[in-house]
């Protein structure tokens, strides 16, 4: 990878000649200096592009569509977060990586300033904390990065909801997708779920897969079940202390001590040509679409290009159709869709 690093601060340099005698070398002569100035701005210029062309070598397109309901909810408590392009917020740059996208949904409960607080924080710590040395090891520091980041966010909105009067109880899910080149991680707690489009060409009939990319938390699992019960919680009807229907969140100070945790399942895998979409959603789509027939639902819309509109138009108006046939099958809870559209 072509790297450029240029510097145009330095305006005096200063030569040791003594343990404590720096002096200043002969200042620059303003027409060299300009000179100097208009040859660096020229070799950016020339390298910037051929690493720009470098770096988008093998590297998916990826673009985000949303669509939200509130459905017969009185407050919309999602919230959701699309940035195909985290390298702007990526401080200093890191030396290996040059594509980084993010997208992720969080299902609120309790009230929506738990999800928003994770939708405005969540990424700006995970660019942060993301390695930004060449290491051998990247992926390991990925998600490490993640795991860090998911347990700051906590942290940093437990201290704040316990300094209110009446503390904040709110808590949310959150499954989110960090792309690094074409390595996808997911990170996922709570009911949310991340499920990836696959189209494999057999014949002159394309064949279309489903894979699952997170895992569901909830008490009714056996070792969410255990670690709750080992930290003094119990579980009732399905929900932790008989109200809490998630095992892991962000927030949710109160259940805490009872063996709820904010550490996310990660999972990690390659993108190729034959990935069409990757479908994030809150569980109130889940509720009257399983993940098939939701992917298959999107497929097919997107495969039907009679009405005339540009890839962009079907992907838009797919995700909106999706979000809005929840609602119409009976899904009474918020409803919150990203589509990833991947382009190679």
């Amino acid at each position: 990878m072509a790297e450029f690093n240029a510097s145009h601060a330095e305006v005096l340099t200063y030569v040791h000649v003594g343990p404590h005698e720096p002096t200043a070398a002969p200042p620059t002569r303003p027409d060299a200096k300009r000179r100097r100035q208009e040859d660096e701005k020229e070799e950016q210029e020339e390298v910037l592009p051929e690493r720009k062309k470098v770096c988008n070598k093998g590297v998916p397109v990826l673009k985000g569509y949303v669509g939200t309901r509130r459905g017969e909810r009185d407050e919309m408590q999602d919230a959701h977060v699309v940035l195909p392009d985290l390298m702007e917020h990526l401080t200093p740059p890191p030396t290996q990586v040059c594509a980084v996208s993010y997208f992720a949904v969080f299902d609120g409960h309790g009230g929506a300033r738990a999800s928003h607080f994770a939708a405005e924080r969540l990424h700006l710590t995970v660019a942060h904390k993301f390695p930004n040395r060449s290491s051998e090891n990247l992926d390991k520091l990925i998600k490490k990065c993640l795991l860090d980041s998911f347990r700051q966010t906590d942290d940093d909105f437990l201290k704040k909801a316990s300094s209110q009067k009446p503390v904040w109880k709110d808590g949310c899910t959150a499954t989110c997708l960090l792309v690094v080149h074409t390595t996808a991680y997911i990170a996922n707690l709570g009911d949310s779920r991340a499920v990836l489009c696959r189209v494999e060409e057999v014949g002159e009939e394309p064949r279309m897969m489903s894979l699952a990319l997170s895992r569901e938390h909830t008490p009714t699992l056996y070792e969410e079940r255990i670690r709750i019960q080992r930290a003094g919680g119990t579980v009732s009807e399905g929900r932790v202390l008989g109200k809490l229907e998630v095992s892991r969140s962000l927030g949710d100070g109160q259940y805490k001590r009872c063996g709820v945790i904010s550490t996310p399942d990660l999972r990690r895998f390659t993108l190729t040509s034959a990935d069409r979409f990757i479908l994030l959603a809150c569980d109130g789509l889940f509720k009257v679409f399983t993940a098939e027939e939701a992917v298959k639902y999107v497929f097919r819309l997107l495969q039907d290009d009679s009405s005339g509109t540009n890839e962009e138009g079907r992907y838009e108006a797919a995700c909106q159709r999706l979000a809005s046939e929840a609602v119409r099958r009976g899904c009474a809870d918020n409803v919150t869709v990203i589509l990833v559209s991947i382009g190679f």
